[in-house]
């Protein structure tokens, strides 16, 4: 077989008895966690745009859209995976050469899965199967430092996920997945300079190709079959060679994923937590900061410090807010938590959070780097006008796959990111029907999730 054939062969043979009792809790909280952050994303002005090309265009209506109607699947894929983008405070996987979402794969397999009438224990299963070769990916094949976006380990994923949501046969399932790798390969310059709506729109925009791969291979549309190994392929000519036994994987890499506590990019986590116990002193003052100085691993310096992805001190937009680290830690010593209240537009802009974010420096540490990624090391001081120094300290988070989530912090999230677009009611209803999932059809979710936006739309 090729290598795209043994992938296929493993999406067909995945079956939900294949999950432990843990994964299956933590897709669970993942999904809880991702439909949270979607709904709270309602009134963002790009998934307004989004939401009307969508209706201007039209669809088959076989997929629901967060936000009530129904549409197309491949661009419900792309509005639903908008949403759950937008916040930037969805669930990250973190490798040694590359950090991904795979969260970013719910909008398209869900999509699926009811255009398929599938249950709930077959869109776990998909979103586990996308969950698995993401990650898988990311460990094996990095491509950040080639100049390629983490979406393009995506495509493969989001289109095995789709696939297996869909029922695909094996030979289909080879082609949907070969025919996105083949045709998204996507830039990193989404992510450096200064930042765009796209950095949240790109795993959306892939997901989307990723879920129109899979409707035509399901209509008997094939693809290269040599996607992964062939001349000019996956790995001759962006990542390299790299080896997965895919007949020996399982179902089990979602327990190695971790949720956001703050509404931050992920490797700003510890760092922030820091910065809150510095600001709990009582010698404290964010008046009286004269500097401010964060010791950290080189990821996070790279990515969101100022390192080779561009300056991080010029901060206009939420997109650059959300990936500045010196934004972020300076909006928790002023505000005291990092929220998405903290991305309002007069928020970034205003002149006591300028004013710091300019006195903080970051230097990445190698013995730091070192013990990236099991651990998020940061280690913060802060100088006051008087010469004093508050120090504090951090290795991990709540939320780390060290410390995860459990399904009642979860639901605490999940509450206050939806509270102004549901009712107490219709919270219970969403976070039973994922939590007894296994159960019941998928449409039993997705029509709570139309519903309660269509009401929020029209209140």
């Amino acid at each position: 077989m090729t290598e795209v054939q043994q992938l296929a062969a493993f999406v067909e043979r995945a079956h939900f008895g294949d999950l432990s009792g843990a994964a299956v809790e933590q897709l669970k909280i993942r999904v809880l966690d991702t439909i949270g952050v979607a709904v709270g994303a309602l009134d963002a002005a790009p998934v307004a745009a989004i939401r009307a090309l969508t209706a201007e265009l039209g669809g088959a209506p076989l997929s629901t859209l967060i936000g009530g109607g129904k549409t197309a699947p491949d661009r419900a894929a792309f509005y639903n995976g908008a949403l759950s983008r937008y916040l930037d405070f969805m669930d990250s996987y973190l490798a040694k050469g590359e950090t991904c979402h795979p969260s970013d794969n719910l909008g398209a397999v869900l999509a699926a899965a009811e255009m398929a009438q599938a249950s709930g224990a077959d869109f776990l299963t998909a979103l586990a199967v996308a969950y698995q070769v993401q990650t898988r990916l990311c460990d094996v094949a990095p491509v950040r430092d080639k100049g390629f976006d983490h979406t393009t380990q995506g495509a493969y994923a989001a289109a095995a996920g789709v696939a297996k949501a869909l029922r695909l046969s094996r030979e289909q399932i080879a082609n949907a997945i070969a025919i996105s790798g083949t045709a998204n390969n996507a830039l990193r310059v989404t992510r450096t300079g200064a930042l765009s709506h796209w950095k949240g729109l790109a795993y959306p925009n892939t997901a989307m190709a990723a879920t129109h791969a899979a409707l035509l291979a399901a209509h008997g549309v094939t693809g290269p079959d040599a996607v992964f190994e062939g001349n000019k392929g996956f790995k001759d000519t962006i990542a390299g060679p790299f080896e997965i036994d895919w007949l020996k994987e399982d179902l089990e890499r979602v327990r190695l994923t971790i949720l956001k506590k703050h509404n931050a990019e992920i490797h700003s986590q510890s760092a922030i937590d820091a910065a809150l116990e510095i600001r709990a002193r009582p010698a404290f003052s964010a008046n009286a900061v004269r500097a401010v100085r964060l010791e950290t691993f080189a990821v996070a310096h790279q990515i969101i410090g100022g390192g080779e992805e561009g300056d991080k001190r010029t901060v206009r937009t939420k997109e650059e807010a959300d990936h500045s680290l010196p934004y972020m830690l300076a909006v928790a010593l002023i505000d005291g938590e990092v929220q998405p209240q903290q991305y309002a537009g007069e928020r970034i802009v205003a002149a006591d959070v300028q004013a710091l974010l300019r006195k903080v420096t970051i230097a990445p540490v190698a013995a730091l780097s070192a013990r990236f990624p099991e651990r998020l090391p940061a280690r913060l001081e802060a100088e006051l006008e008087d010469g004093a120094i508050l120090k504090a300290s951090r290795e991990d988070y709540r939320g780390f796959h060290t410390d995860p989530f459990d399904w009642s912090a979860a639901r605490a999230k999940f509450d206050s990111l939806t509270r102004a677009f549901t009712t107490v009611a219709e919270r219970d209803a969403v976070a039973d029907v994922i939590f007894t999932l296994g159960r019941r059809p998928v449409a039993d979710l997705t029509a709570l999730l139309g519903a309660i936006t269509a009401r929020a739309a029209a209140a």
